[in-house]
């Protein structure tokens, strides 16, 4: 199970996109990158959201939130969590799920205007 999160158009609810391909990636990766400002992430790491986070809704969160919205919970997300990345994407350690945020939080801040959907 994965969580497939999205930045989407507050008007249309489409996925937003951007003009070239980033090779920011979760469980999904897409050969030479995608433009779509898209996640899927590994419900793996659930439990550390919902520590990130400080509750029970962990990363869904940010659900329903603007990008703009979202900055400030993000990053006090990411500064809890420490920098032990696994080579092994599915490994439930700080440091991937920190990756993780790392790739949301730039898409926030490339479209601070979109509006979260997930699951």
């Amino acid at each position: 199970m994965s969580y497939d999160i999205s930045l989407c158009d507050p008007v249309t609810g489409k996925t937003l996109a951007e003009d070239s391909p980033h090779q920011i990636a979760g469980g999904t990766r897409v050969l030479g990158g995608t433009k779509d400002l898209w996640l899927n992430i590994t419900y793996n790491y659930a439990e550390h959201f919902a520590l990130a986070f400080g509750d029970n809704r962990g990363i869904r969160s940010i659900y329903g939130m603007s990008g703009a919205e979202s900055i400030p919970l993000l990053k006090t997300a990411i500064s809890r969590l420490g920098d032990d990345v696994a080579e092994d994407y599915w490994a439930a350690t700080e440091g991937n799920v920190k990756q993780a945020l790392n790739g949301l939080l730039a898409f926030a801040q490339l479209r601070p205007d979109g509006i979260w959907k997930g699951d």
